[in-house]
């Protein structure tokens, strides 16, 4: 007697950050009937934390979408039912398959199960793509009694159509922010030549990729500053009198209890200072006709502002410390975890550059862009928001000479960054023009006395007054 052997796995929303209760269901990437394998992506959710694609780890057949997009999840939920192919062992021995009609070879069983990233897949070096699909698999066994049981070969897939493969027929290994941007321009990911260590693609893979589909083809340098597209949000309620009324969830939310507990938790101070930067804005103009630090890398006065920050930290370390209320303890931490403030389209974040001290100005530099990049993408990791020492805000971008910080949770210091503008100056003895910006330091009055809050700000300045002192002083 012939039986069908087929089971139904679920797939629920897992905990993608440290702590997080649920998530947000921002896209479904399929829909009833596909035909999904072992670390693809099936949708894109957002947590408090950041927008992230989540990989199943199974093969089989989407039997149903538990939730519709838009809809905020509890982490443990069952979000997604798989049909899987069985295993006919559990009565007598696995007998050979019979082959419904004669198709294309079988596939090889498959390789041992990795680990899988999110937004990567598993990575082996003989798994073969699988083609979508919109049937059911299906397993037949005969009870038999052979010599030796035999493996149980998976049944082969229909003739997929037509598709540009990557060597070796993986699914195309590529961050986050990259496959956004592909998405943004509308660039198939299996097409795309990969360059990166591994076999990992680039944004300026994507960006050479575009560039060639493009009639008359577009200079990368061009494409590599292509607007990218904000998530299109549902319309807000209107009432009768014209009150918009916005939900509150998702980073936004998060922020805002966070901002709560920091203002009525920790004594913030705020010190300001007004500085001559005329010099800094030199050293910034020659670091990029030069190219020093890289031609890829960008050069702004935020990173020298970090690098002096964070060579006045390593001189007064007693700022990058960290408040234990259930001991009654200061920590000392023992690298800097560099935080930069970045307002996305779903809400401002401060993911950091962990252990930025350490780090080259061109270490820094690179660093500092890859953060700013990945986070204008709205696909920072949650790790990458996590373990903060102290943060920079540049309210100077909005024209915005200064204000008073608040502290991100746990920190015990944040530097805002003003607006650099021309004005009069006393300068050896003339009052002339001079490039001049305003700092603000907002510092944890448990942790951080006026002594030594004054002096960390006092030092940023001077760096920034003469930053040939980062060398000497580093």
């Amino acid at each position: 007697m012939t039986t069908e052997v087929r089971s139904l796995r679920e797939f629920k929303m897992p905990d993608v950050g440290e702590g997080l209760t649920e998530a947000e269901i921002l896209s479904w990437f399929v829909k009833p009937g596909d035909t999904v394998t072992d670390g693809q992506v099936v949708c894109e959710v957002e947590t408090a934390k950041a927008a992230v694609e989540l990989p199943i780890p199974f093969n089989g057949v989407v039997e149903k979408l538990h939730f519709p997009e838009g809809v905020t999840v509890d982490v443990g939920t069952v979000i997604i039912s798989v049909a899987v192919a069985g295993e006919a062992g559990a009565a007598a021995p696995a007998a050979p398959v019979a082959a419904p009609a004669p198709e294309a070879p079988a596939e090889s069983a498959e390789p041992e199960r990795r680990e899988v990233l999110v937004g990567y897949g598993p990575r082996t070096g003989t798994a073969q793509r699988r083609a979508r699909r919109t049937t059911t698999t299906k397993v037949t066994a005969t009870k038999q009694a052979p010599a030796a049981p035999a493996p149980v070969a998976p049944v082969a897939p229909a003739a997929p159509a037509p598709v540009a493969e990557v060597p070796g027929g993986e699914r195309p290994l590529a961050k986050p922010p990259v496959r956004k941007l592909a998405k943004d321009l509308g660039v198939d990911l299996r097409a795309v030549t990969p360059t990166g260590r591994d076999g990992v693609i680039t944004r300026e893979d994507v960006h050479a990729h575009a560039a060639a589909l493009a009639a008359p083809a577009a200079p990368v340098a061009e494409a590599a500053v292509a607007p990218v597209a904000e998530p299109v949000l549902a319309p807000p309620a209107v009432s009768a009198a014209g009150d918009v009324r916005v939900p509150i969830k998702g980073v936004r939310k998060a922020t805002a209890q966070a901002m709560v507990a920091s203002a009525f938790t920790a004594p913030h101070v705020t010190e300001f200072v007004q500085v001559d930067v005329t010099r800094t804005m030199k050293f910034v103009r020659r670091l990029k006709e030069s190219g020093e630090l890289g031609r890829d890398v960008r050069v702004s006065p935020l990173l020298i502002v970090a690098k002096a920050l964070l060579t006045a930290i390593k001189r007064h370390p007693g700022i990058n410390a960290q408040w234990d209320e259930a001991a009654q303890e200061i920590v000392l931490k023992g690298q800097v975890n560099l935080g930069i403030a970045a307002a996305t389209p779903r809400g401002l974040i401060v993911p950091n550059i962990k252990d930025a001290g350490s780090k080259t100005l061109a270490g820094l530099a690179t660093s500092l862009g890859e953060l700013v990049e990945t986070a204008r993408q709205g696909k920072t990791s949650p790790a990458d928001m996590q373990g903060g020492t102290v943060t920079i805000t540049n309210v100077g971008v909005f024209g915005v000479d200064t204000g008073t910080p608040i502290l991100n949770p746990g920190e015990a210091a944040i530097l805002a960054f003003g607006a650099v503008r021309e004005l009069p100056w006393v300068h050896k003895g003339k009052v002339v023009p001079r490039q001049v910006t305003t700092l603000a330091l907002s510092f944890d009055h448990r942790l951080v006395d006026g002594e030594l809050g004054s002096k960390v700000l006092a030092d940023v300045a001077a760096l920034l007054e003469r930053p040939k002192r980062l060398i000497t002083w580093g």
